[in-house]
């Protein structure tokens, strides 16, 4: 225990048995909300006396630990007693005392496009895991244009929130929020843009580079890069990613072609790509997953396989990655990481110190959609190879 620590009173229970004390009061034990557990009358809700007497600790200790301050003066082992000891007493902090107190709302803004994929659902799930952690709720915006401005969705976003999570896809939905001057951290987004107090990004072009990678050693060189037409920081990526992966590989032939993001645009797009002039192109690389499914009809409606006609693949690893067939060689994003790391990212800024600018690794994951073209040495080896 750290010299700054208030210590238990003598004679404190250990924490097991401070539990067994608790759950056998007089008061029975409610949850966040007030309302007993089942098989027990309604009483008053848990208290961070509670959790002090159960964890064998002061209750100054209790707050700093709950409030994520008990770095340097509480000691780990006491504030993992803490969270235990309120994680099974269902303890839930007094928001709105604490607010007053504080001066804080203790909710975040998580602006998005708008939910077409669970991918920022999935980003939701984790920023809200992290910011109950520290006390905050959230509230999830998607900007009801996708990508385009939206308004302030509250009447004073700086008397209602206590900071932004945004992702650059949804960039221009923060137009309303910037005159209330919150502190604000960005997902996807440009690292040297001035405006966020932090910048957490997926290893983008390292994935196109393990795509571009997977499909050059296979032995393909006309590639048709079907790219999202959205001007956005993080298909940029992409686009300079495919452009500069195959450079440097003889032979290679590579075209764009723009694709808004939905099954039926990569329809279109494919189709496009597939019976345009000149030759055509033994694999389609698509900037998401929806893009790829569309592909992966044009090439069925158009009398061919896939893969052994064309490979396709995605981005992202959207349960639709399995959903079609062949499944959708792709690359795996990170998701709830991604908002976990948002997150933590704002809670420090918040704390009023700088925070890191983490870049999280993805991975490739190869399967049915891809093999070596036609015309490639060896290609007979591959599935349904002649």
């Amino acid at each position: 225990m750290s010299s700054n620590e208030a210590a238990p009173s003598p004679g404190a229970d250990t924490v097991p048995q401070a539990l067994e004390s608790a759950r056998a009061g007089a008061a029975p034990i409610t949850g966040a909300a007030g309302a007993a557990r089942p098989g027990g009358p309604a009483a008053a809700r848990v208290t961070s006396r509670d959790v002090a007497r159960a964890a064998g600790v002061s209750q100054a200790a209790v707050s700093l630990v709950l409030g994520d301050k008990w770095r340097g003066r509480v000691s780990p082992g006491k504030a993992e007693a803490v969270r235990a000891a309120a994680r099974e007493l269902g303890y839930r902090p007094n928001l709105a005392a604490r607010s007053l107190r504080m001066g804080r709302t203790r909710t975040v803004l998580l602006v998005v496009p708008a939910l077409t994929t669970e991918f920022f659902a999935r980003v939701y799930t984790g920023a809200a895991r992290v910011a109950a952690e520290h006390g905050f709720g959230v509230v999830l915006y998607p900007s009801p244009e996708g990508i385009g401005p939206a308004r302030d969705p509250f009447d004073s976003a700086a008397a209602t929130l206590d900071g932004v999570i945004a992702s650059s896809m949804a960039a221009e939905a923060l137009t309303a929020l910037r005159d209330a001057d919150l502190p604000l951290v960005m997902l996807d987004s440009d690292p040297d843009d001035d405006r966020a107090g932090a910048t957490v990004n997926l290893d983008i072009a390292d994935g196109v580079r393990q795509l571009t990678g997977h499909l050059t050693a296979l032995g393909h060189r006309r590639i048709t890069h079907l790219a999202a037409d959205i001007r956005s920081w993080t298909f940029e990526v992409r686009a300079r990613a495919v452009a500069e992966s195959l450079q440097g590989a003889p032979g290679a032939l590579l075209r764009r072609q723009p694709a808004a993001l939905g099954v039926d645009a990569g329809l279109h797009a494919a189709h496009a790509a597939l019976t345009g002039p000149g030759p055509r192109p033994t694999a389609l690389l698509c900037d998401d997953d929806i893009i790829a499914a569309g592909a992966c009809k044009a090439v069925r409606r158009l009398g061919l396989r896939v893969p052994e006609d064309v490979s396709v693949t995605g981005f992202d690893d959207l349960a639709l990655a399995v959903a079609v067939e062949p499944e959708l060689t792709t690359v795996r994003l990170p998701a709830e990481e991604f908002g976990e790391a948002g997150m933590r990212a704002l809670m420090t800024v918040l704390d009023g110190r700088p925070a890191d600018a983490p870049t999280l690794p993805v991975e490739l994951v190869t399967r049915g959609s891809t093999a070596p073209p036609q015309d490639a040495a060896g290609h007979a080896a591959r599935p349904g190879g002649q």
